[in-house]
């Protein structure tokens, strides 16, 4: 123990995001050389994570360009990160918190922010992902890379997921409202819309499925009677067949039922590439295609003081557990591929 407040190292795990041009191939080729992603040998992965960057990276520079050139991810995670040290620090006086972030595929990447947390000597760490739902490709991966590269002290504590959290829910449910509102309340199905993820991964005990399915269900629980709403999953790649239905089927379907759409990205908690292009831009464009005269998106939960409240809520009670475990309600026993362990 340090002399004087103990130190609380919260780390941030998300994505990450290329930050200009050149940096668009390179994030890509680590996003697929990741072994979570493309589930073969490294021999065939590596290669394959380079064609498969080569071709995406004009596409992909185009749809960054709209964005200003680089992800907005990094600054939006900064945000995050200091309106959570506020929040942190009015909780936890007796405390000194400080939140680091570590990017899965692009800088800050895990290794130099293990770097960072080992050189502040905390007391404690907080492994904190800002994925609310766990999937093997997403925080699993993020937390081996975390054990992989940490070396330094601190007593462990985590987040595996916090699905059902309160602070997200409410945060889901005011941007929902406050959208209709704005748009003078039309007639609209709201369309809870995930990162999809090949079913051939859900089917082998990934639990992300079944974190977004309760979720949406508890916003849709906190909005109340009379909201027609359905889950749909986007930014399929590949030949694998994906979860279902797909956001632009979704969209479709209401169509044909005579209704508007609101799009709420529900495993989404800031903006990026998903978001600002594939909602914004591409899904709004098949809408007007389709005669759909509504289509709304709500923002993400971003600094939402409600939200950052209910991750400080999340993080102060993993402090109370040893390992890594959910924030809430834990998976079925089928789910066996959860990111839950204890030392």
């Amino acid at each position: 123990m340090t002399a004087g407040r103990p130190r609380v190292a919260v780390v941030l795990f998300n994505l990450g995001g290329p930050d200009g041009p050149e940096a668009v191939r390179p994030f890509l080729e680590n996003l697929f050389s990741d072994p979570a992603i493309i589930q073969a040998p490294w021999i065939v992965r590596r290669p394959l994570a380079a064609l498969i960057a080569r071709l995406r990276r004009r596409s992909a520079v185009a749809n960054y360009a709209l964005m200003g050139g680089g992800s907005p991810i990094m600054p939006e995670t900064l945000a995050q990160a200091s309106a959570l040290d506020r929040s942190m620090a009015l909780a936890m006086p007796e405390a000194e918190v400080r939140s680091f972030i570590a990017m899965r595929y692009w800088r800050p990447m895990t290794a130099q922010a293990a770097a960072e947390v080992a050189s502040w000597r905390p007391d404690h760490i907080v492994l904190a992902p800002l994925y609310p739902q766990f999937s093997t490709t997403t925080t699993g991966s993020s937390l081996k890379a975390w054990r992989d590269a940490y070396r330094g002290p601190g007593e462990v504590h985590g987040l595996c997921c916090w699905y059902d959290n309160q602070g997200l829910i409410e945060a889901h449910a005011r941007r929902i409202e406050a959208t209709w509102e704005a748009a003078g309340r039309p007639r609209v199905r709201v369309l809870f819309s995930a990162h999809g993820l090949p079913e051939q991964i859900a089917l082998s005990g990934d639990p992300y499925q079944w974190q977004i399915e309760a979720t949406a269900a508890a916003v849709a629980a906190r909005l109340g009677e009379g909201w027609d709403w359905r889950i749909c999953y986007q930014s399929r790649v590949g030949p694998l067949k994906w979860l279902g239905p797909s956001t632009p089927e979704a969209i479709e379907a209401a169509g044909r039922d005579g209704l508007g759409v609101l799009v709420d990205p529900i495993a989404f908690v800031s903006e990026h590439i998903e978001t600002l292009v594939e909602l914004d831009r591409d899904y709004a464009e098949l809408s007007a295609e389709l005669g759909i005269t509504t289509y709304l998106r709500a923002p993400v939960v971003g600094v939402e003081p409600v939200f950052i409240d209910g991750l400080a809520g999340a993080i102060r009670r993993a402090l109370g557990r040893r390992g890594v475990c959910p924030d809430g309600g834990v998976c079925p026993s089928r789910q066996g591929r959860c990111g839950r362990s204890r030392d």
